[in-house]
């Protein structure tokens, strides 16, 4: 098989969670574990860092990740799903997994497959550990798929875990209280490693205590080691002065990422550093500033509060949950713009109530689906949406949805892209300018 055929297998021969939902999610471990023991357990050459949540798990995983890079660690990223590109999903440095790889190593696993029927995402696991391995990284930052307790990734032993927050998302799998999703993300929590928790409630701290307890592991909560003292957006990058608590001094940062929700996952990401220190890790201050202000150069992080266009400004956001559209409604609220364009298209297994109260009344809305079977039909999403008072349009595909917008747009306005991961990844890109 060359590559265009191999991704068209994987895609066909293994349930998909993207695609089907939680037909295609396997209740243990077990896969993951036999099909990376007939690989020789690749997981085991390598440091790790595990990082889960609700949101900001993606942007935290690619922060540490470009700071890593920067200090000098050969540094493996594994992220879930991908915006464009399957081999986004695996990167060495900042750098896909070449073609000739994925295509080799599904030939090596068809017998695995056969014997195991295996998930997409645990064929996927394994692929990256096994790539990772291959590459002789230094470390690799693995960021869960889903949950935690049970995500196909828990197979590793990290030098840190890092829990980023806490919020209402899957709770058909995950549970229907705060305490009970916290238990498991808390699943990645492992005996004697220390681990980081960016922001609690009060629900959710005393299962993060208890779990961190039980597993003799240091637990940190990052929102209480530094506090945001102000912060601005120049030119689609974030200058932050951050307060140290405990010492006082004040600190510097220059992000490529003007999302003013990554004010969270900075805080998360620096207390995780100094717990690597701590263990003897070698990353300097410089590192650090040479990380941040090149995260989506050295990572290929996109889809946070991403313009790619001006006059009218477009703009992509992958929040696709409640804490999410809160953050992207904060993040309006600093916008300037004459008039607001809303694309949105969602999955039927999200709470879209509960997203459609949070965003404002006063725009146009252009209601869309990705082109996958979990796509909600936009038709269903506008007759949600008319309950909350969001009217507008509805287009069978996000790019013909664009092209109105930009046909109605006069150039001080914002058009938003948002709603679901895989409506902006299908966003054609080619009206940059």
């Amino acid at each position: 098989m060359n590559y265009e055929e191999t991704l068209a297998f994987l895609y066909s021969a293994l349930p998909m969670f993207s695609r089907i939902g939680t037909a295609a999610l396997k209740k243990d471990l077990t896969n993951t574990l036999q099909i990376c023991n007939r690989l020789g357990n690749p997981q085991n050459n390598f440091r790790t860092i595990h990082v889960a949540g609700t949101n900001g798990k993606g942007s935290v995983s690619h922060m540490l990740s470009a700071i890593l890079q920067s200090g000098g660690y050969k540094t493996g990223l594994y992220t879930s799903p991908h915006l464009r590109d399957f081999r986004e999903r695996i990167r060495v440095n900042g750098q896909m997994v070449n073609e000739d790889f994925v295509v080799s190593f599904t030939e090596r696993v068809k017998p695995l497959i056969k014997s195991f029927n295996p998930s997409f995402f645990e064929i996927t696991v394994a692929m990256a550990f096994e790539y990772f391995s291959e590459q002789q990284v230094d470390v690799a930052v693995i960021e869960t798929g889903l949950g935690g307790r049970l995500d196909s990734t828990n197979i590793i032993i990290p030098a840190l875990s890092v829990i980023t927050n806490i919020g209402w998302d899957h709770m058909h799998i995950l549970g229907n209280s705060l305490e009970a999703i916290a238990a498991e993300k808390a699943g990645i929590i492992k005996e004697g490693v220390p681990v980081i928790v960016g922001e609690v409630l009060p629900e959710t701290e005393k299962v993060f205590a208890a779990a961190a307890s039980e597993k003799n592991a240091d637990l940190t909560i990052a929102c209480r080691r530094r506090k945001v003292v102000s912060y601005q957006t120049i030119d689609e990058k974030l200058f932050v002065d951050l307060k140290d608590e405990r010492n006082a001094d004040h600190q510097k940062y220059h992000l490529d990422l003007p999302g003013i929700y990554q004010l969270k996952n900075l805080v998360t990401t620096l207390a995780a550093l100094d717990e690597l220190k701590k263990q003897g890790w070698l990353i300097s201050d410089a590192a650090i500033q040479a990380g941040l202000s090149n995260v989506k150069k050295l990572t290929g992080l996109h889809g946070r509060w991403e313009r790619i266009r001006y006059s009218p400004t477009v703009v992509l956001d992958v929040g696709h949950n409640e804490d999410g559209m809160r953050n992207i409604v904060e993040q309006l609220k600093l916008s300037r713009y004459n008039t607001l364009h809303i694309i949105i298209g969602m999955v039927k297994d999200k709470e879209i109530g509960k997203v459609m109260r949070l965003l404002p009344q006063k725009a146009f809305y252009y209601f869309t689906k990705a082109q996958t079977p979990r796509a909600l039909p936009e038709d269903q999403l506008a007759a949600v949406a008319i309950q909350y008072g969001l009217t507008g349009k509805h287009y069978p595909q996000v790019n013909i949805a664009l092209k109105a917008a930009l046909s109605r747009a006069d150039k001080d306005d914002l058009i938003l892209v948002c709603g679901s991961v895989f409506v902006v990844g299908e966003v054609e890109r080619n009206m940059e300018h």
